[in-house]
């Protein structure tokens, strides 16, 4: 009898120690899950920062190709304003020389080939352009983040769904502003 009550209470013991355990043992994992849920967090953190230092990068190019644009197009303009004053200070200076129209002629054909070359071309980058490369950018670093895997691949395919994307939405811009004309 008295074996058979050791016995017992020894069994007691051991399943009372062994939940114990397992309690701690689950208590430690989901500490470890919270941990591991956090470090992902942090690093989806800090690839969302990437992106949006790449979108500023891209944001301060943009700005200084659309400023060096804006420039030449100004040095242009203020090249053909000098041949046009040239023109007109020659054509008020001559009264009665050879030499005087012909410097006006020759000036007057010069500014006239440079106007005639800068009616047709378009300037700057077109929204269509603009946008494929925005959406190409944005969906290659999506495609990178999203496929944990293979992120090459990833980013393959989102930047071509992105520059698809982004060319399409560009060029509905380019229709509505009228730089295309709808077909």
């Amino acid at each position: 009898m008295k074996g058979l009550f050791l016995l017992a209470t020894l069994s007691i013991i051991t399943l009372s120690s062994c939940k114990k355990d397992d309690e701690k043992m689950q208590t430690a994992s989901l500490e470890q899950q919270k941990l591991d849920y956090q470090s992902r967090q942090i690093d989806l953190e800090k690839q969302k920062l990437a992106i949006e230092k790449e979108k500023i990068n891209f944001e301060r190019q943009k700005d200084s190709l659309n400023k060096v644009a804006e420039d030449k197009e100004q040095a242009r303009k203020e090249e053909v304003n000098r041949s046009v004053s040239k023109r007109k200070s020659t054509s008020k200076n001559s009264s009665s020389g050879s030499v005087a129209s012909n410097n006006s002629s020759s000036s007057s054909a010069a500014s006239s080939g440079t106007s005639g070359t800068t009616a047709t071309k378009k300037k700057g980058w077109s929204s269509a352009a603009k946008g494929t490369v925005i959406g190409t950018v944005g969906g290659a670093a999506a495609g990178a983040i999203i496929s944990k895997k293979n992120p090459g691949l990833g980013a393959v395919i989102g930047g071509i769904a992105g520059g698809a994307t982004g060319y399409t939405i560009g060029r509905a811009d380019d229709r509505k502003s009228g730089r295309v004309q709808k077909k």
